[in-house]
């Protein structure tokens, strides 16, 4: 099992910045790719951000390229998202998840990760 706990979601102002985190437990944080995904009210989940093991590669969905960084620290089993100049379309509730282990989906489908947090909200005022 694994459980995986979002934080750092608020309201800011458009322009502005927030950090998310993504603390890990119950797997070995290290040996699996992580990613970020968001769902805004009436929309489908959609891809933000995907880190490899080591956090040396990343990909993200070209709406957030160039704002959003993705990082991870295995040290401390913990992942984050950077989201700076933020827009109203960012608004969304942010989910971080697992990238399944044995998957032929791609890493941008939510159907290829496994474990799911709670998620944390995200607002962009105008």
């Amino acid at each position: 099992q694994v459980q995986l706990v979002e934080s750092g979601g608020g309201l800011v102002q458009a322009g502005g910045s927030l950090r998310l985190s993504c603390a890990a437990s119950g797997r070995t944080f290290k040996d699996y790719r992580m990613g970020w995904f968001r769902q805004a009210p009436g929309k489908e989940r959609e891809f933000v951000a995907v880190i490899n093991w080591n956090g040396r590669s990343a990909y993200y969905a070209d709406s957030v390229k160039g704002r959003f960084t993705i990082s991870r620290d295995n040290a401390k089993n913990t992942m984050y998202l950077q989201m700076n100049s933020l827009k109203p379309e960012d608004t969304a509730v942010y989910y971080c998840a697992t990238y399944a282990a044995y998957t032929d989906e791609s890493y941008d489908q939510p159907s290829g990760y496994d474990y799911w947090g709670q998620g944390t909200q995200v607002t962009v005022s105008s």
